[in-house]
């Protein structure tokens, strides 16, 4: 299987998913399969160096968790695997310039949810028992440690980061934070972990999607690094109610639509937020990789960049587009919603929910 920069051992079935994606690369930032599971993953930094020699990214492992795993747990022990045998690295960012990290991973399915921390091969993992949890980009396991690398505190002992008699702590461990100030220093993860904490127990995905509009907490980033894809996921805990998975599949989610996403048969290519492959020409694929970049753009993200700039420019036709927009999201949110009172899916309505969206939304801009 061609990874985004190695090939792996593929394996005998894989499950079908849905992926928020950079569309440089064969992995994904964020994304869902058939079984409800889902899992996003954030750059961490730390006190082990960063390989740069070419592995799996993150983000390969991502969509490998994803395709091999029908439950959170079995995604944990396909990426922990892949990660042992393969290892991580290799550059992060479409350019000559190199930009690596290690990895997080927030993995969940309609039981339970995991998040899983790595350092170079080392990792730790946190069982979610309740309440909210979030990650960014910093460690953030603590002393609660349900899983972790054989190796994990060894390793630390003859780095000389922790003298084995102290409580074992992760992050303070393997990175340079001062868990004790965590979730109150300024910071994106202290912030999104306030918001959240804010609806504890009436988080609905409109408030979701609220908390990842948010720009003064920096979750949602302008800049350099923008936010350029957004999603979130209802997983029902009754089998008989499907998963809802709602994408924007554009940048700056504060004007996107999140459209909603369900996995029934006969779905076909969502064409319209799919990215142009360039095949063995691609600069990517091509040694030494990325001497030119080619314009990746799908047709969602190229009518959406122009509507942007009617936003900024244009301030009343850009307030009835947002307007619009948002009468459109707000629909389509409680078209789902009856789904999952009624508990009855249409098939053929359901097949093309997405597509439709994104067709209604073209038509906006």
């Amino acid at each position: 299987l061609q990874c985004t920069y190695i090939k792996i051992e593929q394996v005998e079935k894989t499950h079908a998913v849905i992926l928020s994606r950079p569309s440089w690369l064969w992995g994904a930032e964020m994304g869902a399969n058939e079984h409800g599971v889902c899992i996003g993953n954030e750059a961490v930094w730390g006190r082990e160096e960063i390989c740069d020699d070419e592995a799996l990214l993150g983000m390969d492992l991502v969509r490998l968790g994803l395709e091999r795993a029908d439950t959170a747990e079995k995604a944990l022990t396909v990426i922990v695997d892949l990660l042992e045998k393969y290892g991580q690295g290799g550059n992060c960012m479409e350019s000559h310039m190199v930009f690596t990290y290690h990895n997080s991973f927030l993995i969940a399915d309609r039981k339970e949810a995991w998040v899983l921390e790595t350092s170079g091969k080392y990792w730790a993992a946190e069982k979610v028992e309740g309440g909210v949890r979030n990650i960014s980009n910093q460690l953030s396991i603590t002393t609660k440690i349900d899983r972790e690398h054989p190796e994990l505190k060894e390793y630390a002992k003859s780095k000389g980061w922790w003298d084995g008699k102290k409580e074992f702590d992760f992050a303070a461990t393997y990175s340079y934070v001062n868990t004790a100030r965590m979730t109150t220093s300024r910071g994106r993860y202290c912030e999104g972990y306030k918001l959240l904490n804010k609806h504890k127990g009436f988080i609905t995905s409109e408030i979701m999607m609220k908390i990842l509009r948010d720009k003064e907490s920096g979750i949602n980033m302008e800049g350099g690094f923008m936010t350029t894809g957004s999603m979130v996921s209802v997983l029902p805990q009754q089998p008989n109610l499907p998963c809802i998975h709602y994408f924007t599949g554009t940048p700056d989610p504060a004007r996107s639509v999140f459209k909603p996403f369900i996995f029934v048969p006969n779905i076909t290519q969502l064409l319209k937020t799919s990215s142009p492959t360039f095949g063995h020409n691609d600069p990517v694929k091509k040694q030494p990789r990325f001497q030119s970049k080619p314009d990746r753009r799908h047709e969602l993200y190229k009518k959406h960049e122009s509507a942007a700039v009617v936003m900024e420019t244009i301030k009343v036709k850009g307030k009835k587009m947002l307007k619009e927009m948002q009468e459109l999201e707000k629909q389509k949110i409680s078209e789902t919603e009856s789904i999952l009172q009624n508990g009855c899916l249409d098939i053929n309505q359901v097949v093309n929910l997405f597509s439709q969206c994104v067709e209604e939304e073209l038509k906006i801009y």
